[in-house]
């Protein structure tokens, strides 16, 4: 008996007419629940309406809680320390270690961050079984479960080891006021490196209060400028002028009133 003998190969080539052409009607997925279903419109419909709710509600967070606004960027401001969103803490304390900062940053930018993106990346290519089972799935898996703890472990790292404290001071929006740096005043406490700590405005960074409205009298801020403060947050000893030039600093610092 030869090889396919008897067998016969049938087709039907016949195209319906526009008239007896059946409706666009889903497929009956009801012997599969809960595994599938058609994708217009029944998961498309369930996708926008969780999308939707999320938009929604992040709509009325705004709304409810508005993003905190700090000062204006201030370049001589050299105390300031910048931080991050969350979304990005993670490399922002991979940056603090010894071998990915100073002549190692490439490998904490780019070469560590590259690697851990690109095995993400790859890991749907590499196993491409179709179980659905995580379990199943060991490759997969355990790139996903590695990157969740890195991220989770280098995050919490960096919410710790912040101070808190010192960047809600630093980011604080200071009182304005009218400075006449053409002043004589204004030129001791540039001489002095006043500005360096207390803002081109005097307004105050990180490091120090603002001199703009302080409701001191020029003795008490000259015993401050000579002396230094019990917090021990302005040490004794910076100003280096005369006696007469402590005078006319206090005189002016003690006159500057907030608008």
């Amino acid at each position: 008996m030869h090889r396919g003998k008897g067998m016969k190969f049938v087709g039907d080539s016949r195209v319906p007419a526009p008239e007896h052409k059946k409706p666009n009607i889903p497929k009956d997925y009801s012997e599969y629940p809960g595994k599938t279903e058609a994708f217009w419109p029944n998961f498309l419909l369930k996708e926008w309406m969780v999308g939707a709710v999320f938009l929604i509600g992040f709509l009325c967070l705004t709304v409810a809680h508005p993003s905190p606004l700090e000062k204006i960027a201030d370049p001589s401001d050299t105390a300031y320390i910048p931080m991050p969103d969350w979304y990005f803490l993670f490399l922002y304390q991979l940056l603090k270690y010894t071998y990915a900062s100073g002549p190692y940053n490439i490998v904490g930018a780019l070469v560590i961050p590259g690697l851990a993106f690109g095995a993400l990346l790859l890991a749907p290519f590499i196993d491409r079984g179709p179980e659905r089972k995580p379990t199943k799935r060991p490759l997969a898996t355990g790139f996903m479960l590695l990157a969740i703890a890195g991220i989770t472990y280098l995050t919490w790292e960096a919410v710790d080891n912040h101070d808190w404290e010192a960047a809600a001071e630093q980011g604080k929006i200071g009182v304005e006021a009218d400075i006449d740096t053409t002043a004589e005043g204004y030129q001791i406490i540039e001489t002095n490196g006043c500005i360096s700590c207390h803002g081109n405005q005097l307004e105050g960074t990180g490091a120090a209060p603002p001199l703009v409205g302080t409701g001191l009298t020029s003795e008490q801020i000259a015993e401050i400028a000579k002396n230094g403060t019990e917090s021990g947050k302005m040490p004794a000893g910076l100003f280096k002028g005369t006696d007469e030039e402590l005078t006319k600093l206090s005189e002016f610092i003690s006159g500057i009133e907030s608008k």
